[in-house]
């Protein structure tokens, strides 16, 4: 019997994506957007032109897919958007691109019909305007003028309204104008748009910040600089003055000794300063190349065991603080930071239209490419999917125009952003230095001091709860082993019972899961699991698929203890089919421990695109494959399983994640998923669980105390890492905003801290 699968295969032919590349031209296209203004067209050729446009066949993906691996010698945590640029080449990574048999005159009549007598055919207008790249637009204000004497900005304004009139006026203008309007209205009237201001100014390349300070003069007759200066203060106005200079350093030659100098002015100015010396964050992060940074990054959390993140949120704040992140993030790579900036404009409830319009805007002739696949593999669903969700009419069709293609349609890669999503992720998963816990082995730790408090705190009428939390969940659990004993040799008495008769509720499942030593807390996770009427499949999978050997193998004899009947048995009689088999190998706590072994990767990455049935040609019955699929998964060691990703991105240009996802299904699909996203980056996938049982109506209290408990002595602190990169809000604040009471207070203490 095959794996289950979902019916579903992915397309083996993707979309024709557009190429070519249209810069900016002279703008006559409004009163304030003067005829002088110009900006450098930029141009593809057309090899690239076709490659870009022929993304199917896997002789052709294999040859425009060289091994991304960088030299051991330059490796960074942040090199995605490096990796990308050494894939593509010169490759057109915009989604709009030139028009073929372009005739400007017969766009100007088209539009002036379009606009002419009663209504107009907003239609007509948007699959005009956005199937034409930004020079030939420019080339349209001109013949407009020309023919008909009118202004065509001026009269798509008056035939437009609200976000769609935005929308395609802003098409209408080079970058440079677009981004000087949008500056402009930032910091007009009462109040300020800072996140527009961060958002432009941290993200824009030294010739495109020249090309708009000189826009911003040539449309308002006014200093870029002296507004900026007029309309923010302090340190948040000193770093926007530095990047509006555009003189950040190429990336021609990175010198290993600056590097290193770099760091420890970074860390004597934060964390080792009384204070925060603002200058040198400033100095540094404004001013170094891009691959310099990256380096310096990559070493600052090698010498400090924290992310440079980690030290900005601790010694900065306010505007400050966002400003300085985002230009940390637009380092790491500019794609990403759009795709997160693109994601948060249309979360939740109601849509941040003004910082949609001027991304998709933007980025349109640039990297949207990139940006769509990060979307993706970053979120889950493609960019195009939620544009479609959170919009409507013609504003939503010109914004889907832009986005250029669904990529969950057919659910591939394009060959070069395949090794970017690669990147992605093995390189934040191999940078974590360091795993920590929140909870360490308290200081002066006096066993007997504890056991006569906690008796006291649930002594009489009444508990006292705060003294239970504050003692627990400061102590590590080997000292709460030593609590246990002598609270028994004292009192003679269970502390465990007592602390089950005195608290109630979800407290009391984290307080006594905290008691119990590791092994017999996981034990008992799946003995609940499994006992009664249903399973829990999701506890099973979780706790089964992310230990280690040693945990796992701990796990069986505690089960063994506690229930008289060995793991194995109760996973085979509560589980069946292919469920079970995964279940059971991981189980036994026999991963492979070793390092990566190339040949081997490459051939369990065939077997996978076999089993996926995405392979070129499928060899081996499919009983033997399926069976080998599951020991690649099951068995094969965390290193190596990377190396077998890498190698199944190469030979197909798919994330083996995104087509489990798409081509199983049920509990057979959720195992797999699970063992994947934990050797990509395992901080990551508590993250998600713990965000998943806060979001939404309800709180799924189980898996957040299991989690909680679980991860505390472990890698809680890189989980918290994980969680405010990915949710944009820290642990502590969403622990705080969906619990209440002692509950809250206990899993606040063991977060340990606010980010």
């Amino acid at each position: 019997m095959p794996f289950p699968c979902s019916g579903r295969h992915p397309d083996s032919k993707n979309e024709a994506l557009g190429v070519g590349r249209g810069g900016a031209g002279r703008a006559a296209c409004e009163p304030d957007w003067p005829p002088s203004a110009t900006c450098p067209p930029a141009t593809v050729s057309p090899a690239c032109a076709a490659a870009a446009a022929r993304l199917t066949g896997f002789e052709l993906r294999l040859s425009v897919c060289p091994d991304p691996r960088p030299p051991q010698s330059v490796v960074s945590a942040a090199e995605p958007e490096t990796m990308a640029k050494i894939a593509q080449g010169a490759m057109y990574r915009g989604s709009v691109h030139d028009f073929a048999d372009f005739d400007a005159n017969q766009d100007a009549e088209a539009l002036y019909t379009a606009m002419k007598g009663f209504g107009s055919d907003k239609e007509s207008i948007l699959e005009l305007i956005t199937s034409r790249s930004n020079k030939q637009r420019q080339e349209i204000c001109q013949s407009y003028k020309s023919l008909y004497g009118k202004d065509l900005i001026a009269d798509l304004k008056y035939e437009l309204t609200g976000k769609f009139e935005r929308l395609i006026v802003n098409l209408m203008r080079p970058l440079a104008y677009c981004d000087a309007k949008e500056i402009k209205d930032a910091i007009s009237g009462i109040g300020t748009d800072e996140k527009c201001l961060i958002e432009i100014l941290a993200s824009r390349t030294n010739e495109q910040i020249h090309q708009l300070v000189a826009a911003y003069k040539d449309a308002y007759e006014r200093d870029l600089e002296s507004d900026i200066i007029g309309d923010t203060s302090g340190h948040f106005q000193k770093m926007l003055v530095v990047l509006l200079q555009g003189t950040r350093e190429n990336d021609d030659v990175v010198s290993e000794d600056l590097v290193q100098q770099d760091v420890q002015d970074l860390y004597e100015a934060g964390e080792l300063k009384w204070g925060t010396d603002e200058a040198q964050f400033i100095y540094i992060l404004g001013n170094r190349s891009k691959q310099h940074l990256r380096l310096v990054f990559d070493e600052y959390l090698k010498t400090t065991g924290k992310p440079i993140e980690a030290s900005i949120r601790g010694e900065l704040s306010g505007d400050f603080e966002k400003l300085m992140l985002a230009v940390v993030k637009c380092i790491r790579s500019t794609p990403e930071y759009f795709a997160e900036r693109l994601f948060k404009a249309m979360k939740g409830l109601g849509t941040r239209d003004n910082t949609l319009i001027r991304i998709m805007v933007s980025r349109s002739e640039l990297d949207m490419l990139d940006i769509r696949e990060i979307f993706r593999t970053k979120y889950e669903k493609s960019l195009y999917s939620m544009i479609k969700n959170d919009t409507s009419g013609e504003y939503k069709k010109a914004l889907l125009k832009l986005c250029g293609g669904d990529d969950d349609a057919a659910g591939q890669f394009f060959p070069e952003a395949a090794q970017v999503a690669y990147q992605m992720w093995e390189l934040s998963a191999v940078s974590r230095v360091e795993l920590k816990g929140t909870v360490r082995a308290a200081n002066d730790f006096n066993p007997d001091a504890d056991a006569k408090a906690l008796r006291k705190a649930m002594k009489g009428i009444g508990t006292d709860e705060a003294t239970i939390i504050d003692i627990i969940t400061q102590r590590s659990n080997a000292q709460r082993q030593q609590i246990r004993q002598t609270f028994k040799s004292h009192f003679g008495r269970d502390l465990m019972a007592d602390l089950k008769s005195e608290i109630s509720g979800d407290l009391a499942r984290l307080i006594l899961g905290l008691m119990m030593p590791p092994a017999h807390y996981d034990a008992k996770q799946l003995k609940k699991a499994m006992e009664g009427a249903g399973t829990d499949e999701k506890a099973l999978i979780e706790i089964l698929a992310t230990r280690t050997n040693a945990e796992i193998r701990a796990i069986n004899e505690a089960y063994k203890e506690d229930y008289h009947k060995s793991l194995e048995d109760a996973l085979s009689s509560d589980t069946s089919g292919h469920f079970k088999r995964i279940l059971i190998s991981l189980a036994t706590g026999n991963r492979e421990e070793g390092g990566e072994n190339r040949d081997q990767a490459q051939e369990d990455a065939q077997v996978a695109a076999e089993i996926l049935e995405i392979a070129d040609t499928p060899s081996g019955d499919k009983t033997s494959l399926e069976t080998r699929f599951m020991t690649v998964l099951c068995t094969r060691s965390y290193p190596h399983l990377r190396r077998v990703f890498q190698e199944f991105i190469k030979k197909t240009n798919y994330d083996i994640e995104h087509v489990i996802k798409k081509e199983m299904s049920g509990d057979v699909k959720d195992a797999f998923v699970a063992i994947v996203q934990s050797v990509k980056n395992k901080p990551l996938f508590f993250a998600d669980k713990l965000y998943k049982s806060m979001k939404g109506a309800g709180t799924d209290e189980k898996t957040l105390t299991r989690v909680m408990v679980s991860r505390s002595e472990i890698d809680l602190l890189n989980i918290r890492r994980e969680f405010i990169e990915k949710y944009d809000k820290s642990l502590h604040q969403a622990i705080e905003g969906d619990t209440s009471g002692d509950f809250m207070k206990a899993l606040l203490a063991l977060c340990g801290g606010e980010d």
